[in-house]
């Protein structure tokens, strides 16, 4: 377990610095100039000009300017942000709670409803199977942004029983105001989930090790628990993994549509205006979190199956 821990660490590790530098040299390529966003437009004299790049060292070569950033950020220092001309890391930590809380209750979602709605339509089938069908199939095909704005319309302006946009304040209100965002969220994810679920709890269901237990006498509830659930829960795990990671990404529509403070909002704004390190810092939590995500996944399943060793062989 430690050497696989060292060895996924070190690998987070080259992956954070080669996408660290893909971002900041695509920025740095990038149309238009952070001098434009610093000045608002106004016209100013080129001496004045030539002082804010000195002062931001936007001369500098892009080599010099990513080494001046890594070195920092392995002191702590993140930068300051060139519009904000404040500290990243006091300006992106109010903002990693409402990502964070949003992420995670679209994950409870997509476990919960997902993995429920394919269990029991792979274990019930008939029509209730072929209704659990349409409905996965329907949320698969609705693009994020497009559940936002079903919910949004149907459930806060037609019902009025969910706010609109703001993230809230204290636990229970902010979780209120992220019922809607979480829900947009984990409607694909979720259906995904929901289909694989049901195919691995069909396939299970039908397997001859299933029908020996069943012809053993065993109880039923015994045999899909530790026979049916465990072995269709492998594939499963996956699935839940990938999805959930790629919340991360698709938070940053969703914090876009319903105005909340949460860092996917923020890395739009900065990639718009060039705040370099903003978006480094921003960048690098998401591919951090990416790589927990699936950590987390490569543990559980060698949890789930004995079988599977850690650094991906079997016994």
């Amino acid at each position: 377990m430690l050497g696989f821990l060292v060895r996924r660490l070190l690998g987070l590790a080259a992956t954070l610095l080669v996408a660290s530098f893909l971002i900041f040299g695509a920025l740095y390529l990038a149309p238009g100039r952070p001098e434009t966003f610093l000045t608002q437009g106004r016209s100013i004299s080129p001496e004045t000009l030539a002082a804010i790049r000195a002062q931001y060292h936007l001369d500098d070569p892009l080599p010099v300017r990513y080494w001046d950033w890594l070195t920092g950020v392995l002191r702590g220092d993140l930068g300051q942000s060139l519009v904000f001309r404040q500290d990243v890391s006091s300006l992106l930590a109010p903002r990693v709670g409402s990502t964070l809380l949003l992420t995670l209750y679209a994950a409870v979602l997509i476990v919960v409803f997902g993995i429920l709605v394919g269990v029991v339509s792979g274990l019930r089938g008939g029509r209730l199977d072929t209704v659990a069908l349409v409905a996965t199939s329907t949320g698969f095909a609705v693009p994020t942004f497009f559940a936002a704005l079903l919910l949004m319309n149907l459930f806060s302006v037609q019902l009025g029983w969910f706010p609109v946009f703001g993230s809230g304040e204290g636990l229970a209100d902010r979780l209120w105001h992220l019922t809607l965002p979480a829900i947009a969220l984990a409607v694909p994810s979720g259906s995904v989930v929901a289909r694989i679920t049901r195919t691995a709890i069909a396939e299970e269901k039908d397997s001859e090790h299933v029908a020996t237990a069943i012809g053993r006498g065993l109880p039923r509830s015994l045999v899909v628990r530790r026979h049916v659930l465990r072995n269709a829960l492998l594939p499963v795990t996956t699935i839940v993994g990938v999805n959930i990671a790629a919340l991360i990404a698709g938070a940053t529509v969703i914090e876009k549509a319903f105005a909340l403070d949460g860092l996917g909002s923020a890395l739009v704004d900065a990639v718009n205006q060039k705040d370099f390190a903003v978006v480094q810092a921003i960048a690098l939590a998401l591919v951090v979190a990416f790589g927990l995500v699936n950590l987390a996944v490569d543990v559980l399943y060698a949890w789930l199956d004995p079988r599977f060793k850690l650094g991906g062989k079997r016994a």
